[in-house]
């Protein structure tokens, strides 16, 4: 059967095996012969704001409060979804294809059990539609992520909410901040508060896994994070907006009105300065530095560091989605080094850059031009420099906010990677340019921490059947060649498997355990002091117990209970040796 036979026979079924064999004209000519066409969707307008609740979830919920709290404050009616359960998988398998990642199970499965909460409290269907909308992110690739967006409109189809409208935040044209929905605009006092709103959801996020297994009250941490995430919410939903005309002087004021460019710019200036450094954002982490103080901590505890990396959504969820892992790990003696949002952003930036460097050899003038035509190869770099130039200024700008609020905070949290040396690292066993999933990052971060003695064991967490990630876990074996010092373990979830996954990770989580603690003996003898001596010693300074205090993390060790013995035992020997010199008659 030709081409033409076959165009025909997946129109009309059974009944195009009798069409003879048909040309080009005449498949052109036949009216039943139709394309698709992507089925339009009802627009959020803006004068829908005051009245539809935009739907999203899928982050920790010290993310979703922040970003909550940042939407509210631009007039949006924003709230996030509980956090999906098992039940919710089940419910997005019942309703959706098969064969579809675990996070696209979990997402549209707890958006229909919400729905259905709506409706059993008397909301009509059509109510439901014209009340709420979900925000979401989406992508085109290489993966069943650029298939979440028509995932979830067939599976919400399914499940009796034909019609819900579902607004995609992509992940290649989000770093433009243009969402295409008239009812959702990205203005600069949204755009920088979602960023101080990932910025703190990121760095709070860490803090809470970095203090919680050293913390000596149980409960303490959470405790102060909630006031902390209280409190951050509160400054971002109430902040003051910045307006030029009514912080100028009158003089002033009156003529910036009469020049739109001039007075917009100007504007635009002043908000992003106030968002970033205004005194209210100041005030609010001053005061959050304050409540993490009176968390007392015991840093001679001795717990493997355990970095998870892997898939975007299965590395951050906490919850059914990955088995719980984060308080499972901790739960079995482990502390947690989690991954940013801030990491992905980067990344995704770092990524455009090196796209627009690639395409700079290719847009370039032709071989046969010659050197001396100027314009050309000029016109050529200032198209390669209006792509450049804002993604360089981002990067930098994101990575200072991250880093300030880093400091704010006590320096508890680390500081964001360097995107250059991660895809460095990963280069040799991951092509930087292959798209799809975080791309080379699980390969890099594993080089990263490892090579740099930042943990113990590195896991991985990804959706069942994830081809990204199981392209990443192919090269980790040439990885771990490289590195036999290393612990990696990679681990699929799904809506079951639970019971295979714990044991997994607690085979690889004695091997980590054996790491840590062989390595702290070995810096206890260094240090030169008896334990009880820094337990003792430590006792006697409360500073020491402080979270916020700064200890120096050596080269070569992972450990937090190591890097502090090495410490204790260095600041115990320099108080006692000027006594040494003075019973030796030295001076």
């Amino acid at each position: 059967m030709n081409r033409e036979t076959t165009v025909g026979a997946e129109e009309e079924g059974p009944e195009a095996d009798v069409v003879p064999h048909l040309s080009t004209e005449d498949v052109s000519r036949r009216s039943w012969i139709r394309h698709f066409r992507r089925p339009t969707e009802r627009p959020f307008t803006a004068q829908e704001r005051d009245h539809v609740t935009i739907l999203f979830g899928g982050l920790t919920w010290k993310h979703e409060k922040l970003i909550q709290a940042a939407f509210q404050g631009c007039g949006y009616r924003f709230q996030p979804l509980a956090n999906p359960t098992l039940s919710s998988y089940h419910l997005g398998r019942r309703f959706g294809n098969p064969g579809q990642c675990n996070p696209t199970y979990f997402t549209v499965g707890n958006l229909i059990q919400y729905l259905r909460e709506l409706e059993s409290q008397g909301l009509s269907k059509q109510e439901i539609l014209d009340r709420y909308v979900f925000f979401t992110a989406g992508s085109c690739g290489p993966c069943r992520f650029g298939m979440y967006e028509s995932e979830y409109r067939m599976a919400l189809e399914s499940a009796g909410f034909g019609g819900f409208r579902v607004l995609l935040f992509s992940q290649n044209d989000g770093i433009k901040a243009q969402s295409g929905e008239p009812g959702l605009k990205f203005s600069v006092d949204l755009g920088m508060g979602t960023m101080n709103a990932l910025n703190l959801g990121d760095v709070t996020n860490e803090i809470a896994y970095q203090l919680r297994p050293y913390e000596m009250v149980s409960g303490s941490t959470d405790r102060a994070l909630d006031r902390i995430v209280e409190k951050l919410s509160e400054f971002l939903r109430t902040r003051p907006v910045f307006e030029i005309l009514e912080r100028s002087p009158r003089w002033l004021a009156s003529r910036l009105a009469q020049n739109k460019k001039l007075k917009d710019v100007l504007n635009t200036l002043g908000k992003v300065r106030e968002h970033l450094y205004g005194k209210p954002y100041s005030e609010a982490l001053r005061f959050c530095r304050e409540i993490l103080g009176a968390v007392e901590v015991d840093r001679l505890r001795v717990k493997p560091t355990v970095k998870v990396i892997g898939e975007f959504w299965a590395q951050l969820t906490e919850g059914d989605g990955n088995f719980n892992m984060f308080s499972f790990l901790e739960s079995e003696g482990a502390h947690v080094v989690v991954d940013s949002i801030g990491n992905w952003v980067m990344y995704l930036m770092h990524q455009a850059k090196a796209n627009a460097r690639e395409k700079r050899s290719l847009d370039a003038p032709h071989s046969h031009t010659v050197w001396w035509e100027i314009q050309k190869h000029l016109l050529n770099e200032l198209s390669f420099q209006k792509k450049w130039t804002p993604l360089t200024l981002g990067e930098r700008i994101w990575a200072r906010q991250y880093r300030r609020v880093v400091e704010s905070l006590g320096n508890v949290a680390w500081l964001l990677p360097s995107q250059s040396e991660l895809a460095r690292l990963a280069h040799p066993f991951y092509h930087t340019l292959a798209r799809g999933g975080e791309g080379h990052l699980e390969v890099g971060k594993n080089v990263y921490y490892t090579l740099h003695h930042l943990c113990h064991m590195v896991l991985a967490l990804k959706p069942f059947g994830c081809m990204p990630s199981s392209q990443s876990d192919g090269v980790q074996s040439a990885v771990v060649n490289r590195f036999p010092e290393m612990i990696f373990l990679p681990i699929e979830t799904a809506g079951e498997g639970e019971i295979n996954a714990y044991s997994r990770v607690q085979m690889a989580l004695t091997e980590a355990k054996i790491k840590a603690r062989t390595e702290f003996e070995q810096c206890l003898l260094k240090g030169g002091e008896h334990l009880e001596d820094i337990r003792a010693y430590v006792a006697d300074h409360p500073e020491l117990r402080n979270p916020l205090y700064h200890v120096p993390r050596q080269p070569d060790v992972a450990g937090v209970a190591a890097n502090f013995v090495l410490h204790v035992a260095q600041r115990m020997q320099r108080r006692a040796r000027p006594f040494a010199f003075a019973r030796s008659g030295k001076r």
